[in-house]
């Protein structure tokens, strides 16, 4: 692309004040005659012109004047116009003088006319090439806001998809040493839940999305695990509609609301409580499947903070992220004593891949 570009402007420059200077000649020619001298004016003026204007390119490039606000901008394009319409019109009069003697008659109307058309001809060069870096300034500046701001967003989303609690990990270890000896089979099946969960855990930031019934698989590992901590006080269920199983979700999503649910619900209780995961496909408008995943469980929904606020947080920053407004995330106060979740996700051909969308319009 720079090759071309270099190409298509010194393709413009010789062709521009060849054009330029060849007709001011021809009009000389048929009003006074062929003369060799005005031709190699007309080739020294093509150079001259060609060099002057290069120059201007050099060194706004080195100075980055198309950086500088419009105020700062256009004082120097003025002054550049200016001067390159002095050094044109210096080097071209003493030559003319010589050649057409009859045209000089009035000093200083003549002058005056010379500086006003080698101005327009600078001008028009100088604003056109000012002009077109300029704006191709502020496209790459808008590119690299759009890079820089879905770079972030990724990261973002990365850290949000890794997240897991270390108090799980901790309490899950606690619970599998007090089996090792109790009931060293339920200890070994414990490790290996765990060690699921971890791998999980590591391999969510590589990945946008998972299939659901891989996510679930975490989630009854999870569950699992705390079962042996709670035993009789935790009771689950799992009820999913056969067609949602391959959908994507974020990874460690579903996890992260279960956690959420038994942290703030089912431990508070003081006989216990359940943890409900349910999952159907609803048809919207213009006939596409929703995806909604509902999470029902023991507990009442206090403040954000007490609530599990970073959890419920993370779920909707991840939603937004990668499907945009599609998606949703609700959790509300259904009864009493139970607190219900529920996620909507769009078909993946409508998700909103934030990156994908920027990377395509640079």
């Amino acid at each position: 692309m720079g090759y071309s570009k270099h190409k298509i402007y010194w393709f413009c420059q010789i062709t521009g004040w060849t054009l330029v200077i060849m007709v001011e000649w021809l009009a000389f020619w048929l009003d006074d005659g062929y003369d060799p001298d005005s031709v190699y004016l007309a080739m020294a003026n093509i150079l001259l012109g060609i060099s002057l204007t290069h120059s201007y390119r050099h060194i706004i490039r080195r100075w980055n004047w198309v950086r500088l606000p419009f105020v700062q901008l256009a004082p120097r394009v003025l002054l550049s116009v200016i001067i390159l319409a002095a050094i044109m019109t210096f080097v071209n009069l003493p030559f003319d003088r010589a050649m057409y003697p009859e045209l000089f008659v009035d000093e200083p109307i003549v002058l005056f006319g010379y500086m006003m058309n080698w101005g327009k001809t600078m001008l028009a060069w100088v604003l056109s090439y000012t002009v077109y870096h300029y704006v191709e300034r502020t496209r790459d500046a808008e590119i690299e806001k759009l890079l820089l701001r879905s770079s972030v967003r990724e990261t973002e989303a990365k850290v949000l998809r890794s997240q897991l609690n270390p108090h799980f990990v901790f309490n899950a270890l606690n619970s599998i040493r007090a089996l090792v000896h109790e009931d060293p089979t339920k200890a070994q099946q414990g490790i290996t839940q765990l060690s699921n969960i971890l791998r999980n855990s590591l391999l969510a930031d590589r990945r946008k999305t998972v299939e659901l019934r891989e996510e679930i698989k975490t989630v009854e590992d999870y569950l699992a695990l705390e079962k042996v901590r709670y035993e009789e006080r935790l009771t689950s269920r799992i009820d999913l509609d056969m067609r949602t199983l391959y959908w994507q979700v974020p990874p460690m999503m579903l996890q992260t609301l279960v956690e959420n649910a038994i942290k703030h619900g089912v431990q508070k209780a003081m006989g216990g409580g359940f943890v409900e995961v349910t999952s159907w496909l609803e048809t919207h408008e213009r006939d596409q499947d929703r995806l909604h995943i509902r999470i029902r469980n023991t507990g009442v929904l206090g403040d954000k903070k007490a609530s599990g606020g970073f959890g419920l947080e993370n779920t909707a920053q991840r939603l937004d992220l990668l499907y945009g407004s599609p998606a949703s995330f609700h959790i509300v106060q259904e009864q009493a004593d139970i607190v219900c979740a529920e996620i909507i996700i769009p078909n993946q051909s409508e998700g909103i891949f934030r990156k994908e969308a920027v990377a395509s319009r640079s």
